[in-house]
Order: structure tokens, then sequence, then C-alpha cells
């Protein structure tokens, strides 16, 4: 037991931790030289394309040390980016120590900040480690600084190092040993495990991940979870070794797998505590908060038949991420599909993505949006997470918008910038401080469904990349806000409906109008596209028909011939336009992100 380490590496994004656990496989010969590439750990094409970690991935390596003792190092590699942090607070309740690794050109930024005080609520012991300290914009002394101020470690207790050149490796080695505890012997303990992970097998069923605190769970035994009371038989556990690796036994202070053909995927729940029926714990361990998910959006599928196909799929991706919601809607634009619940932005788009590409799921996404709270004249108080199921203008006495404490890092010449971008979304400001004389900290509030659609990126490309963000849920705030409709063909497009702020609503409605006359294909009748502010038309825009020729073949003779067939085409689209539909294509559903951008 002495001889094991459970640790984790937390960094904000692209400050170099897939590189560094690459170095840690490489350096005790985990992966052959053979086997060996870039971001080894990140197993999913997203996220070597992207260059960013989704999964935590959790792995055993084996160190011999200059004392000749052979130590067991569980490492689990965590995302950095905010719309991950759920994966980092769950990865943090299974370890003892942590690596904090800051990039020495870029120095500290938000999500170092939010993960370091994750990491300290749990206890754990952090080693500040500056990475890339080869680069020639590196600015060692100044980062070290920053650190010393964030954790109030001294100046000696940093490493310095560089993932992709091996400097510091060795180093960091021996602080994973000499700083970070060994787990506590309870092998002897009532049998408790925390689920901290779990993924789906076609053949074997749910499998959880666990971190064994007490006692021991062996092949044979029969697992019961404290969540429900369903058991199950244990026909294998293991360790992670790049891939799963049998082992007779699980015990206290292991990071494992459990495989118990649990078919029903609803059974597993991250933060459960798993223990035996023969030697039954009676407290279930501490999980970690259920994190609420602030972003909203339908998914559907392109063809109806697809439905029963996109609900396992995203069961099955719930297993793996924890984080994700979903509930049955219907649309009376796109037909049956599920109302998903996301952490934010980037995370909606990697959901996306995987469903299309890992289930072949052809997918119809609706806008984003955020939920609600809307108060009624009658004193109740309503959440609403679609505008389609705003109550009637009249009932309403006021509606709530979620407020976020924004944590913004950036170098002071672009402190300007960014408070005017604050501004234009309705941000409150707080308070600035100086986290060196080069850097600053803003605080604002911030109103969430300001900032989900295109703040990342305006905020990114005004500090030409510097600039980083982290937020976190405050409050509900009464706001003056309002439903805009959009009707196409005099009938309401759930899917294209929005609440947004009264200052705003005017020039927002008619720039959608505008934008979808250019995305939805002209028919054979004309197509008047409306925008709606509480029942009342202020804005107009019309698709002009497809005319047809119908008097190309009369050549001289009498006007009256042209006439007769003009009258009758007359009718025609007069018929027409009473029983015709308008099909709306999905990149005229998502015009609302395009008018945030433009």
């Amino acid at each position: 037991m002495k001889n094991i380490r459970n640790f984790c590496i937390i960094a904000h994004i692209d400050h170099g931790k897939s590189t560094l656990a690459d170095r840690l496989l490489e350096e005790t010969n985990t992966v052959s030289k053979k086997k060996m590439k870039a971001q080894v750990l990140d197993s999913m094409d997203l996220e070597r394309e992207r260059g960013i970690t989704i999964k935590s991935h959790p792995i055993r390596m084996e160190y011999k040390h200059s004392d000749g003792v052979t130590y067991i190092l569980n490492l689990i590699d965590t995302p950095g980016h905010v719309d991950f942090s759920y994966e980092v607070s769950r990865s943090l309740a299974a370890c003892e120590g942590a690596l904090l690794l800051v990039d020495a050109a870029q120095g500290v930024e938000a999500q170092t900040v939010s993960n370091t005080y994750l990491a300290i609520e749990n206890d754990l012991t952090l080693i500040p480690i500056i990475n890339k300290v080869d680069l020639p914009s590196a600015m060692v002394d100044d980062v070290k600084i920053q650190m010393m101020e964030l954790i109030g470690c001294d100046e000696n207790e940093i490493i310095e190092a560089s993932s992709k050149s091996g400097i510091g490796i060795s180093e960091i080695f021996d602080a994973i040993i000499n700083r970070i505890d060994p787990p506590k012997d309870n092998s002897g303990e009532k049998t408790r495990a925390l689920i901290f992970d779990s993924m789906y097998d076609n053949y074997r069923g749910a499998i959880p991940y666990v971190r064994v605190f007490d006692g021991v769970i062996k092949p044979g035994m029969t697992a019961k979870f404290f969540a429900h009371d369903k058991e199950y038989e244990i026909t294998e556990t293991g360790h992670f070794v790049l891939d799963k690796i049998k082992t007779n036994e699980l015990r206290a202070g292991d990071v494992g797998y459990v495989v118990a053909s649990i078919r029903d995927m609803g059974h597993i729940e991250p933060g459960d505590t798993i223990t035996v029926k023969d030697n039954k714990a009676e407290e279930r361990l501490p999980g970690y908060k259920k994190i609420k998910p602030m972003v909203f959006s339908g998914l559907y599928p392109a063809d109806a038949d697809d439905y029963d196909q996109l609900r396992q799929a995203l069961e099955k991706l719930q297993l793996n991420d924890a984080s994700l919601e979903f509930s049955p809607e219907t649309s009376e634009a796109l037909g049956f599909g599920f109302r998903c619940g996301f952490l934010g932005l980037l995370h909606m788009e990697i959901i996306q993505e995987r469903l299309e590409r890992e289930f072949n799921l052809g997918l119809v996404t609706t806008t984003p949006n955020v939920i609600y709270q809307v108060i009624l004249r009658s004193g109740e108080k309503v959440q609403v997470d679609t505008p389609a199921k705003l109550p009637p203008f009249g009932d309403i006495e006021s509606i709530l918008e979620p407020i976020v404490a924004a944590e913004i890092l950036t170098p002071k010449k672009y402190i300007g910038a960014i408070m005017t971008l604050c501004q234009k979304k309705r941000g409150v400001y707080k308070t600035t401080q100086y986290l060196s004389p080069e850097k600053a900290q803003l605080i604002y509030d911030l109103p969430l469904g300001e900032i989900i659609f295109d703040f990342y990126d305006k905020l990114k490309s005004i500090s030409s990349g510097y600039a980083s963000f982290d937020y976190e849920f405050k409050e509900f705030e009464k706001g003056t806000l309002q439903k805009l409709d959009i009707l196409i063909h005099s009938e309401s497009v759930d899917a294209l409906s929005t609440i947004c702020h009264s200052d705003d609503a005017y020039h927002r409605g008619v720039a959608l109008c505008s934008k979808l006359k250019e995305l939805i294909p002209r028919q054979m009748f004309e197509v008047a596209i409306q925008a709606a502010l509480n029942n009342r038309i202020i804005a107009r825009t019309t698709i002009r028909a497809i005319k047809k020729n119908v008097t190309a073949k009369c050549y001289g003779g009498d006007i009256s011939r042209k006439r007769k067939l003009w009258e009758k085409q007359k009718k025609g689209k007069k018929r027409m336009k009473m029983i015709g539909k308008v099909e709306v294509p999905q990149e005229a559903l998502l015009a609302v992100l395009q008018i945030d951008s433009d």
C-alpha cells in the first residue's frame, strides 16, 4: 500500500497536460517506443483533431525509483476546458495529489485558478510545475510569482520542466513519490468504492471505473449499489494499462474497473458507491455535487425512423459523460426528438459530433438557449428551458435570467477592449486585480444568455488569444426580457423562437428576417417571413415566388389567350399558397447564431 500513488494532472487548456502524460508513460515504459504517439491517452479522433482532452483517462504505471523500490502510479489525465470541469471534479475525488501545470509563456490562466480551488477543496497535495521552460517566450520568473500567489508555495517547491524535450521529468517523479501521501490501508474495512466514470461495452454491458477506498473487490462477489437495490455478480476486475488488464482483485487504494454484466445503463451513476453483499458497508462515500446544465438545445434525428437509435446513443454517451442530460420533446417543425442540457457550447458541439461519428446519426440541432425562471401573475414560479414553453404574455409577472460570475485573466493592454465587450453583453463590473505587473483579473457579472453564443470567440479575437475566461453560476435575476417569434408563411416556427432583452429585440427581429430570406429556398408561391414580439409583428420580409413562364408557347394571336393562362396560373398559385408548406433547412435553424456573430 505504501508504494501506491494516485494523482491527476490539472491545467488550463493547451498547457501541455497530455504531452506530460506521454513523457511519464514513456519514462516508465508503460508504452513501448513502437506504439508511442503524441497524445497517447487521447483515444478519440475528436481529441486528436482539436488538440484538446475531452475525457479523463485513467492509467497505471510502474516506476522504479532511485532507492530501488518499484512504485505503482495511478494517473488520471483530465480535460482543461471550462465546459469539462465536471470531469476534473470527478477525477480529483479519486486522487490524493495533483500536478498543477502552468505554461511558462502564458502564465496562470482562468481555468488554472478554478481547477486549483477544486483541488484545494478536495484536500489534495499540489505539486506546482512550470511547463515549456525551453520556449524562447518563456517568462519563468514572472510565472513563479503568479504560482506562489495562487497556492502560497515556496519558490524551491516549483519544478521547471518541458514535457516535449523531457526536462525535469525525473524531478516530477521524485515529487510524486515524496510529496503525495500513499492511500490509507483500509482493506480490512467494509467494502466501498467510488464510481468516477463508466463506459458501455456491447458484449460486457456497462463497466464502472472505480477508486476503491475500503475493503476488497474480487470476481465472484455480489456487487450492491447505494443508488438502487439491484445486485450483480462480479465476473472480472482489473487495472488500466492502455487496455484493460485483468487482475485477481482490487484492494483499498487501487483504481480499476469492475465487470458485472450490467445491461441497464441507468444502474450506473457516477458519484455512486459500490459495496459487496458479503462485506456490506452501511454508509456511502461522499460523491460529488451534480452540476446543473446551463445550455439547452433540441436534438432531432434527420430521419424520423432513427428516434430510438438516438435515444440509445444518448444513454450510452450519458454513461461516458455524466454531465449530459436529456428528456424527450416534440416540435411542430421537427417532429420527435430530445431536449438536451449541456455545460457549455463546446460541450454541446462535442456531443453532437460524437453522436454523428460514433453512432452514424444525421442530426438537426435547434438554437441553444439557457434556462429561465418565470413568475406568473398567480405567484407561481415555473422553469422554462425552451422559448416554446414560455407561458402566454398576459400571464407573466416577470422573467428571471441566469447570471454568472465571470473571471477573465488578460494582459493589461487588452483591458479596455474587454470591458467594452462585457458592457455590450450587459455585464456588471465588479473588480480588477493585478496578479503581476502585466496580468490582470477582471470579475464581471454577466447574463448567461448573452455569453453562450460568441462571447468566448470575440474575447479571444480582441485579446489576440491571450485572455482566458471561466465562469460559474451565481443567481437568477429579474430582467426585461421578451419572447421573439418567427413566423414563416403565417406559421410560428418554434425552433427559431428566442427569449431576448427588450433593447435588442427589434434589431434582432429585423436581422433574423433578412438572414432567413437568404437561407430559405424560393417556392412556387410568395412566402412571408415575420418577426413577432408578444404577438405584435415588428418586422417582415418576403421571399418572391419562382415564376414559370406559362405564355412561352403562345406566339402571335389575340392577347386574351395569354390572359386566360395567367388567370389560371394565378388561381393555382392562390390554392398552392393556402395548402403549401415551407421546408426550413438546418442552416436556417442556426441563423440565430449567425446573427450574433455578425
